[in-house]
Protein backbone atom coordinates (compact mmCIF):
# COMPACT_ATOMS: atom_id res chain seq x y z
CA UNK A 1 0.00 0.00 0.00
CA UNK A 2 1.32 3.45 -0.88
CA UNK A 3 1.18 6.45 1.42
CA UNK A 4 -0.46 9.41 -0.29
CA UNK A 5 0.74 12.87 0.64
CA UNK A 6 -1.78 15.69 0.76
CA UNK A 7 -1.69 18.19 -2.11
CA UNK A 8 -0.95 21.73 -0.93
CA UNK A 9 -0.72 25.06 -2.78
CA UNK A 10 2.62 25.62 -4.49
CA UNK A 11 5.07 28.21 -3.15
CA UNK A 12 5.12 31.39 -5.24
CA UNK A 13 8.63 30.75 -6.56
CA UNK A 14 7.94 27.13 -7.53
CA UNK A 15 7.01 26.73 -11.20
CA UNK A 16 4.30 24.11 -11.83
CA UNK A 17 5.75 21.05 -13.56
CA UNK A 18 4.26 20.62 -17.01
CA UNK A 19 5.81 17.20 -17.48
CA UNK A 20 7.25 14.39 -15.39
CA UNK A 21 9.96 12.13 -16.77
CA UNK A 22 12.60 9.59 -15.81
CA UNK A 23 16.19 8.90 -16.82
CA UNK A 24 17.53 5.36 -17.09
CA UNK A 25 20.90 4.01 -18.15
CA UNK A 26 19.30 0.83 -19.57
CA UNK A 27 21.89 -1.04 -17.56
CA UNK A 28 22.68 -4.75 -17.59
CA UNK A 29 24.70 -7.01 -15.32
CA UNK A 30 27.00 -9.95 -15.94
CA UNK A 31 24.39 -12.47 -14.83
CA UNK A 32 21.35 -11.57 -16.97
CA UNK A 33 23.32 -10.05 -19.87
CA UNK A 34 22.68 -7.15 -22.25
CA UNK A 35 19.69 -8.63 -24.09
CA UNK A 36 17.72 -8.83 -20.85
CA UNK A 37 18.79 -5.32 -19.93
CA UNK A 38 17.44 -3.98 -23.22
CA UNK A 39 14.14 -5.83 -22.79
CA UNK A 40 13.83 -4.49 -19.25
CA UNK A 41 14.46 -1.01 -20.62
CA UNK A 42 11.49 -1.31 -22.96
CA UNK A 43 9.30 -2.61 -20.12
CA UNK A 44 10.31 0.40 -18.05
CA UNK A 45 9.14 2.81 -20.76
CA UNK A 46 5.86 0.93 -21.05
CA UNK A 47 5.29 1.08 -17.30
CA UNK A 48 6.10 4.79 -17.18
CA UNK A 49 3.61 5.53 -19.92
CA UNK A 50 0.89 3.62 -18.05
CA UNK A 51 1.63 5.78 -14.99
CA UNK A 52 1.20 8.97 -17.01
CA UNK A 53 4.84 9.99 -17.37
CA UNK A 54 5.27 12.31 -20.33
CA UNK A 55 8.96 11.70 -21.02
CA UNK A 56 11.56 8.96 -20.77
CA UNK A 57 15.30 9.54 -21.17
CA UNK A 58 18.20 7.15 -21.62
CA UNK A 59 21.82 7.85 -20.79
CA UNK A 60 24.52 6.96 -23.33
CA UNK A 61 27.78 5.44 -22.16
CA UNK A 62 30.32 3.66 -24.32
CA UNK A 63 32.29 0.52 -23.48
CA UNK A 64 30.44 -0.37 -20.28
CA UNK A 65 27.31 -2.10 -18.93
CA UNK A 66 24.96 0.60 -20.18
CA UNK A 67 23.22 1.70 -23.37
CA UNK A 68 25.80 2.74 -25.96
CA UNK A 69 23.51 3.34 -28.96
CA UNK A 70 20.24 5.05 -27.93
CA UNK A 71 18.58 5.53 -31.32
CA UNK A 72 17.99 1.86 -32.16
CA UNK A 73 16.68 1.41 -28.63
CA UNK A 74 14.27 4.34 -29.03
CA UNK A 75 13.06 2.97 -32.36
CA UNK A 76 12.25 -0.31 -30.62
CA UNK A 77 10.73 1.23 -27.48
CA UNK A 78 8.63 3.50 -29.65
CA UNK A 79 6.88 0.50 -31.15
CA UNK A 80 5.70 -0.52 -27.66
CA UNK A 81 4.49 2.93 -26.57
CA UNK A 82 2.16 5.56 -28.00
CA UNK A 83 2.46 8.84 -26.11
CA UNK A 84 5.61 9.12 -24.02
CA UNK A 85 8.51 11.04 -25.59
CA UNK A 86 11.86 9.26 -25.85
CA UNK A 87 15.04 11.21 -25.31
CA UNK A 88 18.78 10.89 -24.96
CA UNK A 89 20.48 12.48 -21.96
CA UNK A 90 23.06 12.95 -23.24
CA UNK A 91 24.86 12.16 -26.51
CA UNK A 92 28.41 13.62 -26.53
CA UNK A 93 28.90 15.20 -29.97
CA UNK A 94 32.68 14.79 -29.91
CA UNK A 95 32.25 11.10 -30.80
CA UNK A 96 29.47 11.39 -33.37
CA UNK A 97 29.55 11.81 -37.11
CA UNK A 98 27.04 14.67 -37.28
CA UNK A 99 25.53 13.72 -40.65
CA UNK A 100 25.12 10.04 -39.83
CA UNK A 101 23.59 10.99 -36.47
CA UNK A 102 21.15 13.36 -38.20
CA UNK A 103 20.11 10.59 -40.60
CA UNK A 104 19.59 8.11 -37.78
CA UNK A 105 17.72 10.66 -35.66
CA UNK A 106 15.40 11.60 -38.52
CA UNK A 107 14.66 7.97 -39.26
CA UNK A 108 13.97 7.18 -35.61
CA UNK A 109 11.75 10.22 -35.12
CA UNK A 110 9.58 9.33 -38.11
CA UNK A 111 9.29 5.72 -36.96
CA UNK A 112 8.02 6.73 -33.51
CA UNK A 113 5.66 9.47 -34.63
CA UNK A 114 7.64 12.60 -33.79
CA UNK A 115 8.34 11.69 -30.15
CA UNK A 116 12.14 11.90 -30.20
CA UNK A 117 13.93 14.45 -28.01
CA UNK A 118 17.72 14.46 -28.19
CA UNK A 119 19.90 16.07 -25.55
CA UNK A 120 23.45 16.53 -26.78
CA UNK A 121 26.59 17.80 -25.09
CA UNK A 122 29.98 19.21 -25.99
CA UNK A 123 31.87 17.44 -23.22
CA UNK A 124 34.50 14.78 -23.92
CA UNK A 125 36.34 11.86 -22.38
CA UNK A 126 40.05 11.78 -23.14
CA UNK A 127 40.13 7.98 -22.90
CA UNK A 128 37.69 7.66 -25.80
CA UNK A 129 39.96 9.65 -28.14
CA UNK A 130 42.19 6.59 -28.42
CA UNK A 131 39.21 4.64 -29.82
CA UNK A 132 37.31 7.23 -31.86
CA UNK A 133 40.42 9.04 -33.06
CA UNK A 134 42.20 12.19 -31.99
CA UNK A 135 41.52 15.59 -33.56
CA UNK A 136 43.80 18.46 -34.50
CA UNK A 137 42.03 20.91 -32.22
CA UNK A 138 40.89 20.49 -28.63
CA UNK A 139 37.99 18.14 -27.90
CA UNK A 140 35.43 20.79 -26.90
CA UNK A 141 36.07 22.91 -29.99
CA UNK A 142 35.63 19.82 -32.14
CA UNK A 143 32.44 18.88 -30.29
CA UNK A 144 30.99 22.34 -30.91
CA UNK A 145 31.88 22.10 -34.60
CA UNK A 146 30.10 18.76 -34.89
CA UNK A 147 27.15 20.09 -32.90
CA UNK A 148 26.72 23.00 -35.32
CA UNK A 149 26.96 20.66 -38.31
CA UNK A 150 24.38 18.33 -36.76
CA UNK A 151 21.91 21.15 -36.11
CA UNK A 152 22.34 22.41 -39.69
CA UNK A 153 21.69 18.93 -41.03
CA UNK A 154 18.49 18.58 -38.98
CA UNK A 155 17.32 21.95 -40.26
CA UNK A 156 17.38 20.71 -43.85
CA UNK A 157 20.38 22.81 -44.81
CA UNK A 158 22.05 22.03 -48.13
CA UNK A 159 25.19 20.12 -47.20
CA UNK A 160 26.76 19.95 -50.64
CA UNK A 161 25.94 20.84 -54.25
CA UNK A 162 27.12 18.24 -56.75
CA UNK A 163 29.63 20.10 -58.91
CA UNK A 164 31.01 17.42 -61.16
CA UNK A 165 30.70 13.87 -62.47
CA UNK A 166 31.32 10.79 -60.39
CA UNK A 167 29.52 12.02 -57.28
CA UNK A 168 26.47 9.74 -57.46
CA UNK A 169 23.96 12.39 -58.54
CA UNK A 170 23.42 14.82 -61.45
CA UNK A 171 25.47 18.00 -61.38
CA UNK A 172 23.70 20.76 -59.47
CA UNK A 173 21.88 18.38 -57.12
CA UNK A 174 21.53 19.78 -53.61
CA UNK A 175 22.31 17.16 -51.01
CA UNK A 176 20.33 17.26 -47.76
CA UNK A 177 19.83 14.72 -44.96
CA UNK A 178 17.00 12.30 -45.69
CA UNK A 179 14.62 11.18 -44.42
CA UNK A 180 13.91 14.63 -43.00
CA UNK A 181 11.75 15.13 -39.92
CA UNK A 182 10.64 18.78 -40.18
CA UNK A 183 10.09 19.44 -36.45
CA UNK A 184 12.95 17.46 -34.92
CA UNK A 185 15.30 20.47 -34.78
CA UNK A 186 12.92 22.12 -32.31
CA UNK A 187 13.22 19.12 -29.97
CA UNK A 188 17.00 19.21 -29.55
CA UNK A 189 18.40 20.19 -26.16
CA UNK A 190 21.74 20.92 -24.62
CA UNK A 191 22.77 18.78 -21.68
CA UNK A 192 24.18 21.34 -19.28
CA UNK A 193 26.61 20.97 -16.39
CA UNK A 194 27.62 24.65 -16.22
CA UNK A 195 26.28 28.16 -16.64
CA UNK A 196 28.34 28.59 -19.81
CA UNK A 197 26.73 25.59 -21.50
CA UNK A 198 23.27 26.85 -20.49
CA UNK A 199 24.01 30.18 -22.16
CA UNK A 200 25.37 28.36 -25.22
CA UNK A 201 22.11 26.41 -25.54
CA UNK A 202 20.11 29.64 -25.62
CA UNK A 203 22.42 31.18 -28.19
CA UNK A 204 22.01 28.12 -30.42
CA UNK A 205 18.24 28.22 -30.05
CA UNK A 206 17.93 24.76 -28.49
CA UNK A 207 16.35 23.63 -25.22
CA UNK A 208 18.03 22.94 -21.91
CA UNK A 209 18.24 19.90 -19.67
CA UNK A 210 20.25 20.22 -16.46
CA UNK A 211 21.77 17.02 -15.13
CA UNK A 212 23.05 15.59 -11.86
CA UNK A 213 26.67 16.77 -12.15
CA UNK A 214 27.89 20.36 -12.42
CA UNK A 215 31.10 22.34 -12.33
CA UNK A 216 32.26 25.97 -12.21
CA UNK A 217 29.99 26.73 -9.24
CA UNK A 218 30.94 29.48 -6.82
CA UNK A 219 32.49 28.60 -3.48
CA UNK A 220 29.77 27.82 -0.97
CA UNK A 221 27.05 27.75 -3.63
CA UNK A 222 24.73 24.77 -3.33
CA UNK A 223 23.87 22.53 -6.26
CA UNK A 224 20.34 23.90 -6.44
CA UNK A 225 21.45 27.53 -6.22
CA UNK A 226 23.91 27.14 -9.11
CA UNK A 227 21.31 25.22 -11.11
CA UNK A 228 18.76 28.00 -10.64
CA UNK A 229 21.35 30.61 -11.67
CA UNK A 230 22.14 28.65 -14.84
CA UNK A 231 18.46 28.29 -15.71
CA UNK A 232 17.95 32.04 -15.25
CA UNK A 233 20.93 32.74 -17.51
CA UNK A 234 19.45 30.45 -20.17
CA UNK A 235 16.07 32.18 -20.09
CA UNK A 236 17.56 35.66 -20.04
CA UNK A 237 19.88 34.91 -22.96
CA UNK A 238 17.07 33.29 -24.94
CA UNK A 239 14.71 36.24 -24.50
CA UNK A 240 17.42 38.75 -25.41
CA UNK A 241 18.55 36.86 -28.52
CA UNK A 242 15.28 35.50 -29.89
CA UNK A 243 12.63 37.77 -28.42
CA UNK A 244 10.33 34.84 -27.66
CA UNK A 245 9.28 32.79 -24.66
CA UNK A 246 12.08 30.33 -23.77
CA UNK A 247 11.26 26.64 -24.16
CA UNK A 248 10.53 24.56 -21.03
CA UNK A 249 13.59 23.69 -18.96
CA UNK A 250 14.13 20.13 -17.71
CA UNK A 251 16.01 19.19 -14.54
CA UNK A 252 17.10 15.65 -13.61
CA UNK A 253 17.10 14.76 -9.92
CA UNK A 254 17.24 11.77 -7.59
CA UNK A 255 13.79 11.86 -5.95
CA UNK A 256 13.32 8.61 -4.05
CA UNK A 257 9.99 8.43 -2.25
CA UNK A 258 10.03 5.90 0.60
CA UNK A 259 6.49 4.68 1.16
CA UNK A 260 7.61 1.90 3.53
CA UNK A 261 10.27 1.60 6.21
CA UNK A 262 12.19 -0.90 4.09
CA UNK A 263 12.23 1.43 1.09
CA UNK A 264 13.32 4.40 3.17
CA UNK A 265 16.25 2.39 4.50
CA UNK A 266 17.21 1.31 0.96
CA UNK A 267 17.06 4.86 -0.39
CA UNK A 268 18.99 6.25 2.58
CA UNK A 269 21.75 3.72 1.85
CA UNK A 270 21.84 4.84 -1.79
CA UNK A 271 22.02 8.47 -0.64
CA UNK A 272 24.99 7.65 1.59
CA UNK A 273 26.71 5.74 -1.21
CA UNK A 274 26.26 8.64 -3.63
CA UNK A 275 27.56 11.19 -1.11
CA UNK A 276 30.62 9.09 -0.33
CA UNK A 277 31.40 7.57 -3.74
CA UNK A 278 30.02 10.21 -6.11
CA UNK A 279 29.72 9.11 -9.73
CA UNK A 280 31.01 5.63 -8.80
CA UNK A 281 27.87 4.90 -6.77
CA UNK A 282 25.29 2.25 -7.73
CA UNK A 283 26.91 0.22 -10.50
CA UNK A 284 25.44 -2.97 -11.98
CA UNK A 285 27.53 -6.11 -11.50
CA UNK A 286 30.45 -6.02 -13.90
CA UNK A 287 30.31 -2.30 -14.65
CA UNK A 288 33.56 -0.38 -14.69
CA UNK A 289 34.56 1.71 -11.68
CA UNK A 290 35.87 5.22 -12.44
CA UNK A 291 39.64 5.36 -12.03
CA UNK A 292 39.28 8.55 -9.97
CA UNK A 293 36.73 11.17 -9.06
CA UNK A 294 36.83 14.28 -11.27
CA UNK A 295 37.91 17.36 -9.37
CA UNK A 296 35.91 20.54 -9.10
CA UNK A 297 32.47 19.01 -9.59
CA UNK A 298 29.30 18.85 -7.52
CA UNK A 299 26.92 15.90 -7.41
CA UNK A 300 23.21 16.58 -7.09
CA UNK A 301 21.58 15.76 -3.76
CA UNK A 302 19.33 12.76 -3.23
CA UNK A 303 15.84 13.73 -2.08
CA UNK A 304 14.74 10.74 0.00
CA UNK A 305 12.47 10.03 2.94
CA UNK A 306 8.74 9.87 3.53
CA UNK A 307 6.44 11.45 0.90
CA UNK A 308 5.97 14.57 3.04
CA UNK A 309 9.72 14.88 3.67
CA UNK A 310 10.46 14.57 -0.04
CA UNK A 311 7.81 17.13 -0.96
CA UNK A 312 9.23 19.63 1.52
CA UNK A 313 12.80 19.12 0.27
CA UNK A 314 11.88 19.42 -3.41
CA UNK A 315 9.70 22.49 -2.96
CA UNK A 316 12.55 24.28 -1.16
CA UNK A 317 15.25 23.43 -3.73
CA UNK A 318 16.01 26.44 -5.99
CA UNK A 319 16.97 24.37 -9.04
CA UNK A 320 13.87 22.18 -8.99
CA UNK A 321 11.71 25.21 -8.24
CA UNK A 322 12.96 26.92 -11.42
CA UNK A 323 12.37 23.93 -13.72
CA UNK A 324 9.34 23.29 -15.93
CA UNK A 325 9.89 19.52 -16.03
CA UNK A 326 11.39 17.16 -13.46
CA UNK A 327 13.09 13.94 -14.54
CA UNK A 328 13.62 11.17 -11.99
CA UNK A 329 17.22 9.93 -12.15
CA UNK A 330 17.03 6.18 -11.49
CA UNK A 331 19.91 4.52 -9.59
CA UNK A 332 21.89 2.58 -12.23
CA UNK A 333 22.09 -0.66 -10.21
CA UNK A 334 18.36 -0.86 -9.45
CA UNK A 335 16.46 -3.60 -11.28
CA UNK A 336 13.24 -3.31 -13.25
CA UNK A 337 10.90 -3.96 -10.32
CA UNK A 338 12.74 -1.48 -8.10
CA UNK A 339 12.64 1.19 -10.80
CA UNK A 340 8.93 0.69 -11.47
CA UNK A 341 8.30 1.06 -7.73
CA UNK A 342 10.21 4.35 -7.77
CA UNK A 343 8.20 5.60 -10.75
CA UNK A 344 4.91 4.53 -9.16
CA UNK A 345 5.51 6.09 -5.75
CA UNK A 346 6.74 9.39 -7.20
CA UNK A 347 3.75 9.68 -9.56
CA UNK A 348 1.11 8.66 -7.04
CA UNK A 349 2.26 10.27 -3.80
CA UNK A 350 4.52 13.26 -4.51
CA UNK A 351 4.38 14.58 -8.09
CA UNK A 352 0.80 15.94 -7.82
CA UNK A 353 2.22 18.38 -5.26
CA UNK A 354 4.40 19.84 -8.02
CA UNK A 355 1.38 20.92 -10.06
CA UNK A 356 1.79 17.84 -12.27
CA UNK A 357 -0.99 15.71 -13.69
CA UNK A 358 -0.60 12.42 -15.63
CA UNK A 359 -0.45 12.46 -19.41
CA UNK A 360 -2.69 10.51 -21.76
Amino acid sequence: MTIAASVSPLPAIFRPKRRLGFNTRVAFNDEAGPAQGLRDGIELFKAAERLGYQSGWAYQRHFDHYLSSPLPFFAAAGQHTKHITLGSAVIPMRYQDPILLAEAAGTTDLLIGGRLELAISTGANAVFDAVFGAVDTDARTEAKRRQARFLDALSGTVLHVVDGPGQGAPEGTELRVTPHSPTLRSRIRQGSASLASAVQAAELGIGLISGTVQHDHAEGETFGEYQARSIDAFRTTWTHKWGTEPPPVTVAASILVGTTTELREKYAAYDFERRTHGIAASRPKGALAPANQPTGIQISPVFQGTPDQVIEAVLSDPGLAAADEVVLFLPPAFNLAENIRLLTDLAQTVAPNFGWSPGA
